[in-house]
C-alpha cells in the first residue's frame, strides 16, 4: 500500500504547475530508454514522478498537473495524485504549452506561478518554497539545470517573451531566457543549479550521489 504525503492547505493565489506524463511503457524518458530499454526507463520515471510529488506535497499552493498527450478523461495520473488538479497540456511547442499554462493560472487570479517538470531528483520542497518566497520581491525566478536548460521557472505576471524564440530541449534555453529577463529589465532570483535525469550518464551521476 502506498502512503501519500499529506497535502498542505492550498493558497489559491500561489500556483504550482507540474508538467508530466503518465507512466506508460515506451512513452517516457525516451532518451534514457535508448540506452537502458523501455522497462528500465519507465522504472526511473516512476521514481522521478514519486519524488516530484513528495517535494510538492508539503507546499501551500494550488497544484495543477499538466499532462502530455492526455486527450481523454481517463488519461490521468495514479491515485496518489488525488488532490492535484489535472489538465491536458495544450497544443504547440514546449514554450507555447508553458505560456498557456501560466496564462490560465494568472487568469484564475494567481499572483505567483511556478512551473516544474518531473526530471529533477535534486528538487526539494525547500527549493519550491524559496521560489515562491523570492517572487515576493523579484519578478522572475529561475532554477538552472546543468544541461543548459532550467528545472523551474516562476513569475508574478505573464512575460510572453520568456516562452518565444527558444530552441527547446537544447543547451541554449537558459542563456536565452536570462537574456530576455535582462532585456526586459526584470529582477531575477536564481536558485541552485541542479541536474535533470535525461540520459544514462545523468542516471549514473544521480545513483552515485544517492549512495
Amino acid at each position: 500500500m502506498t502512503h501519500s504525503q499529506p497535502q498542505a492547505r492550498p493558497e489559491p493565489d500561489r500556483h504550482l504547475l507540474i508538467f508530466a506524463r503518465r507512466p506508460e511503457l515506451g512513452r517516457v524518458k525516451t532518451r534514457l530508454a535508448a540506452d537502458l530499454g523501455d522497462e528500465a526507463a519507465l522504472a526511473v520515471y516512476r521514481q522521478l514522478l514519486a519524488h516530484t510529488r513528495a517535494a510538492a506535497a508539503p507546499l501551500a499552493a494550488h497544484k495543477i498537473v499538466w499532462l502530455a498527450e492526455a486527450g481523454t478523461a481517463a488519461a490521468s495520473l495514479p491515485d496518489e495524485w488525488i488532490g492535484y488538479e489535472q489538465q491536458p497540456q495544450p497544443p504547440g511547442d514546449l514554450g507555447q504549452k508553458m505560456q498557456a499554462a501560466f496564462a490560465q493560472s494568472f487568469a484564475c487570479g494567481a499572483r505567483a506561478v511556478v512551473i516544474i517538470g518531473t526530471d529533477c531528483p535534486g528538487l526539494t520542497t525547500a527549493h519550491l518554497s524559496d521560489a515562491f518566497r523570492a517572487l515576493e520581491t523579484h519578478d522572475v525566478v529561475v532554477g538552472p539545470a546543468t544541461d543548459g536548460g532550467y528545472y523551474l521557472l516562476g513569475m508574478k505576471q505573464l512575460w510572453p517573451d520568456l516562452f518565444e524564440r527558444k530552441a527547446w530541449s537544447t543547451a541554449t534555453v537558459r542563456t536565452a531566457t536570462l537574456a530576455d529577463v535582462e532585456r526586459l529589465q526584470l529582477s531575477l532570483h536564481l536558485l541552485p543549479e541542479l541536474r535533470d535525469v535525461d540520459t544514462a550518464a545523468d542516471l549514473h551521476t544521480w545513483e552515485a550521489a544517492a549512495r
